[in-house]
């Protein structure tokens, strides 16, 4: 069962606006790219209800949002051809249900701390930078068919 926000209480950011560009978006969740100069083709994939947690779905509601982690995770994967993706859901700063889907390459500021951690290494060269941005009409495509 989803657990809705108090109604005294306001909404949350991510009831109140879609949390980056909107890709996907079905009656339970919609799937975003986030503008991250750093790691292009990092998505989100976001419980349209307000929920904390993933035990506040119901199982069903929980497998549709799996399903819909791992499609974005295999666009991501055919498209951007990363060496690694990191799935993650903190909820930390914004406690509603969502998921973070981030290629991870070994050129990348963090590697191979999460992209939260302190930088590790000089910035990704521009070049290769821009080569990733120029598949994301690629992967937009690709999470549109995954989806529909």
């Amino acid at each position: 069962m989803t657990v809705l926000i108090d109604s005294d209480v306001p909404p949350c950011e991510l009831c109140k606006v879609d949390g980056g560009e909107l890709i996907v978006k079905t009656d339970k969740l919609r799937v975003v790219l986030v503008d991250d100069a750093n790691y292009p083709g990092f998505c989100r994939v976001i419980w349209n209800s307000h929920a904390k947690e993933m035990t506040d779905l119901a199982v069903e509601d929980r497998s549709a949002l799996m399903q819909a982690v791992c499609k974005t995770e295999q666009a991501i994967r055919d498209v951007m051809a990363p060496q690694k993706i990191n799935l993650a859901s903190l909820g930390n700063m914004v406690p509603h249900l969502h998921w973070h889907v981030i290629p991870r390459y070994t050129d990348d500021l963090h590697f191979p701390d999460p992209v939260w951690a302190s930088q590790k290494k000089p910035a990704t060269e521009a070049v290769v930078l821009s080569e990733r941005r120029a598949l994301l009409p690629a992967l937009r495509a690709a999470l549109v068919s995954y989806f529909y």
